[in-house]
């Protein structure tokens, strides 16, 4: 069964940080960009961050540059993304979702980091930045 699953949310206080994970199952992510996409309550979903099928090309919403990072490990079928510096405003469920066009191992593309290109979306997990 292919899927995404996420994890590595929690609670944690302004500036602390968290790491979450995006593993998949039911297919290698060697062809595949993946996205880190988070919704708040009343929010529309905005993309986070992405990465290409090479990792030599990432995106980041400008709200988190400088604090997030995103990476993957293909041997570990696993996405990553570091959150440092976490603010309030980072307060969301976390989803992770497969690019729906299957890539060459050397591709540089993500699309355009839009929820509407991904795919296969995982359960979400809960982030809450609070004191």
């Amino acid at each position: 069964q292919l899927q995404l699953v996420e994890s590595g949310g929690g609670l944690v206080q302004p500036g602390g940080s968290l790491r979450l994970s995006c593993a998949a199952s039911g297919f290698t992510l060697d062809y595949y960009a993946i996205g880190w996409f988070r919704q708040a309550p009343g929010k529309e979903r905005e993309g986070v961050s992405c990465i290409s099928v090479s990792g030599t090309s990432r995106y980041y919403a400008d709200s988190v540059k400088g604090r997030f990072t995103i990476s993957r490990d293909n041997a570990k079928n696993t996405v990553y993304l570091q959150m440092n510096s976490l603010k309030p405003e980072d307060t969301a469920v976390y989803y992770c979702a497969r690019f729906r066009r299957r890539q060459p191992v050397y591709s540089s593309t993500y699309g355009s980091c839009s929820g509407n290109e991904y795919e296969y979306w995982g359960q979400g997990t809960q982030v809450t930045v609070s004191s």
